[in-house]
C-alpha cells in the first residue's frame, strides 16, 4: 500500500489510512539537504508479518525478529523513495523496550521463568550486535536504551524498536 505523503514546513509524514494513529516515517530536512529519519516503533512478531507480508508469525526469537524490523524500516525507506538500502542510513539511536518472557508462568515456574528471561537477554544482545555487523559493517553503532517491560500489545514478540537515522547526502554522492 502506497504511503500518504504531507509535507509541513521542514517535515514529511509517511503513513497509511486516512485517520492514522502515526507515521510510519517522519523526516525532518536538514539545512545542508541532509534528513534526519524518525522510524516508528515496529515488533518483529506482528508488526513484521504484516508489512513484509510473511505468513510465519516468529514469537519470541530476537535472533530472528531483530532482522524483521529492520528489513521493514528497509521496506519502508524504499517505499518513500527515500533511498534502497539501509547502508545509506546512519542510526542515530534504537530506542529498544525488552518484552518479558510469555511463557513460562513466573508464580509456576520462577526458575523457568528467571532461565528464558535470561536467554532473552543473550539472544537480544547477540542479534542487535550482528545485524549491525554482518549488515552495516561500514556504518557506525548507534547507542541504545533498552527497558524491560510487562507488556507490549504484540503478544508474540520479544522487544519493541523505534530510531533515528541520518540520510547523508555527501556520502550518496562519493
Amino acid at each position: 500500500m502506497p504511503f500518504n505523503i504531507k509535507k509541513r514546513g521542514k517535515l514529511t509524514y509517511y503513513y497509511h489510512g486516512d485517520a492514522p494513529v502515526l507515521s510510519a516515517l517522519v523526516t525532518e530536512e536538514q539545512t545542508d539537504g541532509d534528513l534526519k529519519i524518525y522510524f516508528a516503533g515496529l515488533t518483529g512478531g506482528y508488526s513484521a508479518q504484516g508489512i513484509l507480508g510473511h505468513q510465519e508469525l516468529v514469537v519470541m526469537d530476537p535472533d530472528r525478529e531483530i532482522e524483521l524490523v529492520f528489513r521493514c524500516w528497509e521496506k519502508w525507506l524504499q517505499e518513500a523513495g527515500i533511498c534502497l538500502s539501509l547502508r545509506q542510513i546512519d542510526f542515530i539511536e534504537v530506542h529498544a523496550f525488552g518484552c518479558q518472557p510469555k511463557t513460562p508462568n513466573p508464580l509456576v515456574d520462577p526458575a523457568g521463568y528467571a532461565a528464558e528471561q535470561e536467554r532473552l537477554r543473550k539472544a537480544y544482545a547477540r542479534a542487535y550486535s550482528a545485524f549491525f555487523r554482518d549488515h552495516l559493517p561500514d556504518n557506525g553503532v548507534p547507542c541504545r536504551f533498552t527497558v524491560h517491560l510487562v507488556d507490549v500489545p504484540d503478544k508474540a514478540a520479544s522487544y519493541e524498536f523505534y530510531s533515528t537515522g541520518l540520510y547523508q547526502q555527501a556520502l550518496q554522492n562519493s
